[in-house]
Protein backbone atom coordinates (compact mmCIF):
# COMPACT_ATOMS: atom_id res chain seq x y z
CA UNK A 1 0.00 0.00 0.00
CA UNK A 2 1.33 3.62 -0.97
CA UNK A 3 2.97 5.33 2.28
CA UNK A 4 1.88 8.74 0.82
CA UNK A 5 -1.94 7.60 0.80
CA UNK A 6 -1.42 6.85 4.44
CA UNK A 7 0.45 9.95 5.05
CA UNK A 8 -2.58 11.97 4.00
CA UNK A 9 -5.13 10.05 5.36
CA UNK A 10 -5.47 11.79 8.82
CA UNK A 11 -5.76 15.50 9.88
CA UNK A 12 -2.85 17.10 11.69
CA UNK A 13 -4.27 17.78 15.36
CA UNK A 14 -1.37 16.23 17.42
CA UNK A 15 0.83 18.06 15.61
CA UNK A 16 -0.23 21.52 16.34
CA UNK A 17 1.48 21.31 19.68
CA UNK A 18 5.21 20.82 18.11
CA UNK A 19 4.11 23.41 15.35
CA UNK A 20 5.25 26.76 17.26
CA UNK A 21 8.33 24.80 19.09
CA UNK A 22 9.59 24.42 15.31
CA UNK A 23 8.37 27.95 14.78
CA UNK A 24 10.56 29.22 17.79
CA UNK A 25 13.56 27.16 16.90
CA UNK A 26 13.80 28.52 13.19
CA UNK A 27 13.62 32.09 14.38
CA UNK A 28 17.15 31.20 15.10
CA UNK A 29 18.47 27.59 12.83
CA UNK A 30 18.25 28.67 9.82
CA UNK A 31 17.78 25.00 7.53
CA UNK A 32 19.19 21.84 9.31
CA UNK A 33 15.63 20.72 8.47
CA UNK A 34 16.41 16.79 9.36
CA UNK A 35 18.07 17.86 12.35
CA UNK A 36 15.20 19.73 14.28
CA UNK A 37 13.28 16.97 13.31
CA UNK A 38 15.82 14.31 14.87
CA UNK A 39 16.13 16.68 17.98
CA UNK A 40 12.05 16.79 17.81
CA UNK A 41 11.69 12.46 17.51
CA UNK A 42 14.26 12.36 20.35
CA UNK A 43 12.10 14.43 23.03
CA UNK A 44 9.07 12.65 22.16
CA UNK A 45 10.67 9.20 22.59
CA UNK A 46 12.77 10.10 25.48
CA UNK A 47 15.79 9.61 23.67
CA UNK A 48 19.49 10.85 23.91
CA UNK A 49 20.73 12.60 20.67
CA UNK A 50 24.60 12.87 19.29
CA UNK A 51 25.14 15.15 16.43
CA UNK A 52 28.39 15.83 14.53
CA UNK A 53 29.93 18.22 12.17
CA UNK A 54 32.52 20.66 11.78
CA UNK A 55 32.76 23.99 13.91
CA UNK A 56 30.31 26.75 12.98
CA UNK A 57 27.41 25.02 11.55
CA UNK A 58 25.21 25.87 14.51
CA UNK A 59 24.54 22.54 16.39
CA UNK A 60 24.56 24.01 19.57
CA UNK A 61 22.73 26.91 18.78
CA UNK A 62 19.85 24.32 17.39
CA UNK A 63 20.13 22.52 20.95
CA UNK A 64 20.18 25.92 23.03
CA UNK A 65 17.33 27.39 20.61
CA UNK A 66 14.87 24.07 21.28
CA UNK A 67 15.87 24.33 24.92
CA UNK A 68 14.60 27.82 24.58
CA UNK A 69 11.38 26.97 23.27
CA UNK A 70 10.65 23.57 25.31
CA UNK A 71 10.80 25.63 28.98
CA UNK A 72 11.92 23.63 31.99
CA UNK A 73 15.40 23.21 32.98
CA UNK A 74 18.67 23.46 31.09
CA UNK A 75 21.91 22.88 31.51
CA UNK A 76 25.16 23.26 29.59
CA UNK A 77 28.48 21.58 29.95
CA UNK A 78 31.99 22.33 28.38
CA UNK A 79 33.75 19.00 28.07
CA UNK A 80 37.30 19.71 28.44
CA UNK A 81 40.36 17.91 29.08
CA UNK A 82 40.69 18.98 32.77
CA UNK A 83 36.71 18.15 33.80
CA UNK A 84 36.63 14.91 36.36
CA UNK A 85 33.50 13.50 36.94
CA UNK A 86 32.00 14.93 40.11
CA UNK A 87 31.74 18.32 37.39
CA UNK A 88 28.91 16.01 35.65
CA UNK A 89 26.89 13.98 38.15
CA UNK A 90 28.34 16.07 41.55
CA UNK A 91 29.69 14.70 44.65
CA UNK A 92 29.92 14.65 48.25
CA UNK A 93 31.35 17.42 50.08
CA UNK A 94 31.99 17.56 54.30
CA UNK A 95 29.97 19.72 56.13
CA UNK A 96 32.35 21.39 59.04
CA UNK A 97 29.42 22.97 60.68
CA UNK A 98 27.48 19.78 60.91
CA UNK A 99 29.57 17.11 60.88
CA UNK A 100 28.79 15.17 57.93
CA UNK A 101 28.63 14.78 54.53
CA UNK A 102 26.24 16.61 52.16
CA UNK A 103 25.47 15.70 48.42
CA UNK A 104 26.05 18.62 46.13
CA UNK A 105 24.17 17.43 43.02
CA UNK A 106 25.80 18.46 39.86
CA UNK A 107 24.19 20.07 36.39
CA UNK A 108 22.98 16.45 34.92
CA UNK A 109 20.08 17.57 37.13
CA UNK A 110 17.90 19.01 34.49
CA UNK A 111 15.75 18.44 32.08
CA UNK A 112 17.87 19.36 29.03
CA UNK A 113 21.39 18.43 29.24
CA UNK A 114 24.07 19.96 26.39
CA UNK A 115 27.02 18.14 26.00
CA UNK A 116 29.17 20.29 24.49
CA UNK A 117 32.16 18.53 22.10
CA UNK A 118 31.80 15.48 24.25
CA UNK A 119 34.34 13.70 22.82
CA UNK A 120 36.72 16.71 24.86
CA UNK A 121 36.60 15.19 27.66
CA UNK A 122 38.48 11.84 29.19
CA UNK A 123 36.72 8.62 29.27
CA UNK A 124 36.55 8.45 32.87
CA UNK A 125 34.02 11.97 32.45
CA UNK A 126 31.89 10.36 29.67
CA UNK A 127 31.35 7.39 31.55
CA UNK A 128 29.95 9.31 34.23
CA UNK A 129 27.08 9.91 31.81
CA UNK A 130 26.17 6.00 31.71
CA UNK A 131 24.26 5.63 34.30
CA UNK A 132 22.15 8.57 33.96
CA UNK A 133 21.78 8.64 30.24
CA UNK A 134 20.25 4.81 30.80
CA UNK A 135 18.49 4.38 34.42
CA UNK A 136 18.11 8.04 34.54
CA UNK A 137 19.59 8.18 38.04
CA UNK A 138 22.72 9.07 39.39
CA UNK A 139 24.68 7.16 42.18
CA UNK A 140 26.95 9.25 44.25
CA UNK A 141 28.31 7.63 47.64
CA UNK A 142 25.63 4.94 49.09
CA UNK A 143 22.86 6.62 47.30
CA UNK A 144 20.85 7.44 44.49
CA UNK A 145 19.28 9.95 43.29
CA UNK A 146 16.74 10.11 40.34
CA UNK A 147 16.81 12.63 37.22
CA UNK A 148 14.50 14.97 36.53
CA UNK A 149 11.38 13.70 34.05
CA UNK A 150 11.48 14.97 31.26
CA UNK A 151 15.48 14.62 30.95
CA UNK A 152 17.61 14.34 27.82
CA UNK A 153 21.12 14.66 26.74
CA UNK A 154 22.14 16.45 23.54
CA UNK A 155 26.23 16.22 22.72
CA UNK A 156 27.69 17.61 19.85
CA UNK A 157 31.07 16.45 18.74
CA UNK A 158 33.62 17.88 16.35
CA UNK A 159 34.83 15.16 13.50
CA UNK A 160 38.12 16.63 13.16
CA UNK A 161 41.18 17.92 14.93
CA UNK A 162 41.76 14.92 16.59
CA UNK A 163 44.38 15.92 19.15
CA UNK A 164 43.05 16.03 22.47
CA UNK A 165 40.05 14.23 22.04
CA UNK A 166 38.88 11.14 22.95
CA UNK A 167 36.73 8.88 21.29
CA UNK A 168 33.17 7.42 22.46
CA UNK A 169 33.15 4.07 23.58
CA UNK A 170 31.02 1.58 22.72
CA UNK A 171 28.87 1.65 25.56
CA UNK A 172 28.84 5.49 25.49
CA UNK A 173 27.71 5.68 21.76
CA UNK A 174 25.37 3.00 21.89
CA UNK A 175 23.17 4.94 24.97
CA UNK A 176 22.44 7.54 22.02
CA UNK A 177 19.11 7.24 19.98
CA UNK A 178 20.29 8.90 17.02
CA UNK A 179 23.84 9.87 15.64
CA UNK A 180 22.90 13.00 13.26
CA UNK A 181 25.38 14.26 10.88
CA UNK A 182 25.64 17.93 10.14
CA UNK A 183 26.92 19.46 6.81
CA UNK A 184 27.03 23.18 5.36
CA UNK A 185 24.73 24.84 3.96
CA UNK A 186 23.50 25.85 0.50
CA UNK A 187 24.68 29.44 -0.43
CA UNK A 188 21.49 30.70 0.33
CA UNK A 189 20.98 29.00 3.15
CA UNK A 190 24.22 30.81 4.14
CA UNK A 191 23.00 34.13 3.10
CA UNK A 192 20.02 34.25 5.57
CA UNK A 193 22.47 33.01 8.35
CA UNK A 194 25.28 35.96 7.99
CA UNK A 195 21.77 38.61 7.31
CA UNK A 196 20.35 37.21 10.33
CA UNK A 197 23.69 37.20 12.69
CA UNK A 198 24.38 41.14 11.62
CA UNK A 199 20.63 41.96 12.83
CA UNK A 200 19.10 41.85 16.66
CA UNK A 201 19.03 38.12 17.66
CA UNK A 202 15.40 37.18 18.47
CA UNK A 203 15.95 34.26 21.55
CA UNK A 204 13.28 31.88 20.95
CA UNK A 205 10.42 32.03 23.67
CA UNK A 206 9.28 29.03 25.44
CA UNK A 207 5.89 27.44 23.81
CA UNK A 208 5.76 24.21 25.86
CA UNK A 209 6.61 23.93 29.52
CA UNK A 210 7.45 19.97 31.24
CA UNK A 211 4.18 18.92 31.87
CA UNK A 212 2.88 19.73 27.98
CA UNK A 213 6.07 17.94 26.84
CA UNK A 214 5.29 14.50 29.16
CA UNK A 215 1.77 14.56 27.60
CA UNK A 216 2.98 14.81 24.01
CA UNK A 217 5.58 11.92 25.22
CA UNK A 218 2.43 9.69 26.40
CA UNK A 219 0.49 10.35 22.85
CA UNK A 220 3.04 9.24 20.81
CA UNK A 221 3.74 6.12 23.14
CA UNK A 222 0.54 5.41 21.82
CA UNK A 223 0.93 5.31 18.04
CA UNK A 224 -0.01 1.69 17.00
CA UNK A 225 2.82 -0.35 15.64
CA UNK A 226 2.28 -3.25 13.51
CA UNK A 227 4.16 -6.37 14.46
CA UNK A 228 5.44 -6.38 11.07
CA UNK A 229 7.01 -3.15 11.22
CA UNK A 230 8.80 -4.52 14.54
CA UNK A 231 10.02 -7.15 12.06
CA UNK A 232 11.44 -5.01 9.68
CA UNK A 233 13.18 -3.07 12.22
CA UNK A 234 14.93 -5.99 13.60
CA UNK A 235 15.69 -7.05 9.93
CA UNK A 236 17.69 -4.42 9.48
CA UNK A 237 19.64 -4.40 13.07
CA UNK A 238 20.87 -8.21 12.29
CA UNK A 239 21.64 -7.49 9.04
CA UNK A 240 24.60 -5.31 10.13
CA UNK A 241 26.16 -8.40 12.34
CA UNK A 242 25.77 -10.79 9.60
CA UNK A 243 26.07 -8.77 6.57
CA UNK A 244 27.35 -11.91 4.48
CA UNK A 245 23.21 -13.90 5.34
CA UNK A 246 22.22 -10.50 4.67
CA UNK A 247 23.04 -10.90 0.77
CA UNK A 248 26.14 -8.60 1.16
CA UNK A 249 29.11 -10.84 1.90
CA UNK A 250 31.79 -8.68 -0.26
CA UNK A 251 31.53 -6.16 2.65
CA UNK A 252 31.13 -8.51 5.68
CA UNK A 253 34.68 -8.26 5.99
CA UNK A 254 34.32 -4.49 6.79
CA UNK A 255 32.20 -4.77 10.28
CA UNK A 256 33.86 -5.95 13.75
CA UNK A 257 30.46 -6.10 15.62
CA UNK A 258 27.07 -5.48 14.54
CA UNK A 259 24.36 -3.25 16.33
CA UNK A 260 23.14 -4.17 19.44
CA UNK A 261 18.77 -4.98 20.42
CA UNK A 262 18.63 -1.40 21.65
CA UNK A 263 18.87 -0.57 17.55
CA UNK A 264 15.73 -2.35 17.17
CA UNK A 265 14.09 -0.88 19.70
CA UNK A 266 15.22 3.06 19.00
CA UNK A 267 14.28 2.57 15.49
CA UNK A 268 10.82 1.61 16.52
CA UNK A 269 10.16 4.04 19.06
CA UNK A 270 11.25 6.47 16.94
CA UNK A 271 9.39 5.76 14.00
CA UNK A 272 6.66 6.29 16.70
CA UNK A 273 7.58 9.65 17.40
CA UNK A 274 8.08 10.75 13.70
CA UNK A 275 4.60 9.74 12.82
CA UNK A 276 3.10 11.38 15.80
CA UNK A 277 4.77 14.38 14.62
CA UNK A 278 3.86 14.34 11.42
CA UNK A 279 0.11 13.59 12.46
CA UNK A 280 -0.37 10.03 12.17
CA UNK A 281 -1.77 7.49 15.16
CA UNK A 282 0.12 4.59 13.12
CA UNK A 283 3.66 3.85 12.07
CA UNK A 284 4.49 3.07 8.89
CA UNK A 285 7.44 0.75 7.72
CA UNK A 286 9.02 3.97 5.49
CA UNK A 287 8.98 5.91 9.02
CA UNK A 288 11.63 3.10 10.07
CA UNK A 289 13.48 2.91 7.10
CA UNK A 290 14.01 6.84 7.53
CA UNK A 291 15.55 6.74 10.39
CA UNK A 292 17.48 3.66 9.99
CA UNK A 293 21.12 5.83 9.53
CA UNK A 294 20.80 7.40 12.44
CA UNK A 295 20.29 4.77 14.51
CA UNK A 296 22.77 2.66 12.98
CA UNK A 297 25.47 4.12 12.05
CA UNK A 298 26.92 4.89 15.74
CA UNK A 299 26.62 1.41 16.66
CA UNK A 300 28.16 -0.62 13.52
CA UNK A 301 31.82 -0.98 14.84
CA UNK A 302 34.02 -0.44 11.79
CA UNK A 303 37.29 -3.32 11.76
CA UNK A 304 40.75 -2.21 10.78
CA UNK A 305 40.03 -2.89 6.92
CA UNK A 306 37.33 -0.47 7.15
CA UNK A 307 39.35 2.41 8.36
CA UNK A 308 42.34 1.02 5.55
CA UNK A 309 39.87 1.52 2.86
CA UNK A 310 38.35 4.67 3.82
CA UNK A 311 34.27 2.70 4.29
CA UNK A 312 32.22 4.86 6.57
CA UNK A 313 29.24 3.07 8.68
CA UNK A 314 27.23 4.74 5.51
CA UNK A 315 28.74 2.90 3.07
CA UNK A 316 27.72 -0.15 4.73
CA UNK A 317 24.37 0.71 5.63
CA UNK A 318 23.28 2.18 2.46
CA UNK A 319 23.40 -1.19 0.28
CA UNK A 320 21.77 -3.22 3.74
CA UNK A 321 18.99 -0.57 3.67
CA UNK A 322 18.29 -0.67 0.17
CA UNK A 323 18.13 -4.58 0.10
CA UNK A 324 15.79 -5.49 2.99
CA UNK A 325 12.22 -5.13 1.40
CA UNK A 326 9.49 -2.93 3.37
CA UNK A 327 6.70 -4.70 4.96
CA UNK A 328 3.52 -4.53 3.10
CA UNK A 329 0.92 -2.99 5.84
CA UNK A 330 -2.01 -2.09 5.67
CA UNK A 331 -2.73 0.53 9.34
CA UNK A 332 -6.30 -0.02 9.04
CA UNK A 333 -5.87 -3.10 10.01
CA UNK A 334 -4.88 -3.80 13.81
CA UNK A 335 -3.96 -6.98 14.94
CA UNK A 336 -4.77 -7.16 18.96
CA UNK A 337 -2.36 -6.49 21.72
CA UNK A 338 -0.69 -9.23 23.11
CA UNK A 339 -0.50 -9.25 26.90
CA UNK A 340 2.76 -10.20 28.68
CA UNK A 341 3.39 -13.41 30.23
Amino acid sequence: MDDSAHDTARTEPAQLPLEPTLYQVKKTIVGQDELLERMLVALLARGHLLVEGVPGLAKTMAIKALAGAVGGGFQRIQFTSDLVPADVVGTRIYNQREGDFQVSLGPVFTNLLLADEINRAPAKVQSALLEVMQERQVTIGRDSFPAPDPFLVMATQNPIESEGTYPLPEAQLDRFMFKVLVGYPSATQEYVVVERMISAAQPPAPVMDTATLLGLQRAADAVYVDPEIISYAVRLSTGTRDLAAAGHAELARYVTFGASPRASINMVLGAKALAFIRGRDYALPSDVRELARDVLRHRVVLSYEALADDVSPDDLLDPLISSVPLPDVDPSVRAPATRAR
